[in-house]
């Protein structure tokens, strides 16, 4: 008797604990970001940092991009990989948003960015 084991119901540790690692860091560096905007918001020089943190958060949803897709490409499951790369892309509309007097849809677009990094670190701890 053969036992086969559903890829989609039991995700593999070997592939969600990047997707977990990235999805972290990803979440810290949004929590860095709210810091240092809140520092230049009460009139704080804190750009410099906040510059910084973005570059930091291009690479944190980059790697949390990649590490979706490997374990996509291992459960067939690709929403993950889907939401990581429309977070990964907002970073750098971002960054551009943030550099060119877009204030009035960078803070709101932040929310989402930090909405999808969330769900994603949520559903990375959540999965079976």
């Amino acid at each position: 008797m053969t036992r086969s084991r559903d890829t989609t119901v039991a995700a593999p540790v070997s592939t969600l604990r990047p997707v977990q690692a990235a999805a972290v860091l990803s979440v810290l560096v949004l929590f860095w970001q709210f810091l240092s905007a809140g520092r230049m918001l009460v009139g704080e020089d804190a750009l410099g940092g906040h510059g910084a943190g973005a570059v930091a958060l291009h690479v944190t949803t980059g790697l949390l991009l990649a590490a979706t897709v490997l374990h996509g490409r291992r459960t067939r499951v690709w929403w993950p990989a889907a939401l990581a790369a429309a977070v990964f892309v907002l970073t750098f509309v971002q960054a551009w948003l943030g550099s060119h007097d877009g204030v009035a849809v960078h803070v709101p677009l932040a929310l989402v960015v930090t909405g999808g990094a969330v769900w994603l670190t949520a559903w990375s701890f959540r999965a079976p």
